[in-house]
């Protein structure tokens, strides 16, 4: 709350090519197909923030629990932000499905002292671009009314290049923009673990670092990854991730976007002085 920060996004841009094209009736990705179908298709789940005045269409809220999250009725896979990330500059990416648009701005919800309201709580979404592949793999998806492709590919040996650039930005500060994550390349990936993907190496790095946790803390029940000491997972899984910048964007939603039919459009368009509501980075 005292930080300013009004909107959370965890950005990510897969850039991995492979020596072995998508062929046509093919799904390929980075990662499992079952669990990026599954997060494709379930409707697109974000945090809300207490900043936000407008509700996007199809928007739908909880009636029990910490309502701390909305939903849409509408595909993730079809709901598309701009985002930024080091490397890639702006993205635009995908609102899956995740649990930590739910945990993150739960755990950072200020209540009143009745906690009969949130007096804060920052807009929290994924913002995912998977590979060139995956791309073309959803959008063939689409095109058989989403009936997943017979024959699947998990990219492993035969990717020749790329990184997984994945991390969290912190937007609305007086800094504007703050992005901290890793940027894994396929090739230091593979000089730490053979036979993986910078994607697969992100993902069991961070459940290592858990798991050496949960060992060392046997007691402590059931927790999210909010609630377990950062120090200590990525002392355990930072190894792993390769290079991990810290650093401040001046990015904005509104910095490169390009409508050359503002005039006449009907979408709901925040004034410029509200740049952080959600409808500045919905990208139609």
């Amino acid at each position: 709350m005292q930080t300013g920060v009004k909107v959370i996004h965890i950005s990510e841009r897969d850039t991995q090519i492979s020596s072995q094209p998508k062929e046509v009736g093919e799904f390929v990705n980075t990662w499992s197909v079952a669990g990026f179908h599954e997060e494709g298709v379930a409707p697109a789940e974000l945090g809300w923030g207490t900043h936000e005045k407008l509700l996007p269409p199809n928007a739908h809220v909880h009636q029990s629990g910490p309502c701390n999250q909305i939903c849409l009725a509408q595909m993730g896979m079809n709901t598309y932000v701009r985002s930024w990330v080091p490397q890639g500059g702006e993205i635009i990416g995908m609102v899956v499905r995740h649990g930590e648009a739910f945990t993150i701005c739960d755990h950072l919800t200020v209540w009143n002292a009745q906690q009969a309201g949130a007096l804060y709580r920052p807009t929290v979404h994924y913002a995912y671009m998977p590979t060139d592949a995956a791309l073309a793999s959803l959008h063939e998806l689409k095109m058989s009314g989403c009936e997943l492709q017979a024959r699947q590919r998990i990219m492993n040996d035969e990717i020749t290049s790329g990184m997984d650039e994945l991390g969290v930005l912190l937007l609305g500060h007086d800094l504007t923009g703050w992005w901290t994550g890793s940027q894994l390349d396929i090739h230091a990936a593979r000089a730490l673990v053979p036979h993986q993907s910078a994607t697969t190496l992100q993902v069991a790095a961070s459940v290592l670092g858990a798991l050496v946790w949960m060992i060392r803390n046997p007691r402590r029940g059931v927790c999210v990854p909010d609630d377990l000491p950062h120090r200590d997972v990525l002392a355990v899984a930072n190894p792993y991730l390769g290079p991990c910048p810290s650093i401040q964007t001046d990015w904005t939603p509104h910095k490169n976007r390009f409508d050359p039919f503002e005039r006449w459009s009907n979408k709901p368009r925040p004034a410029p002085e509200d740049v952080w509501q959600f409808a500045s980075f919905v990208a139609w």
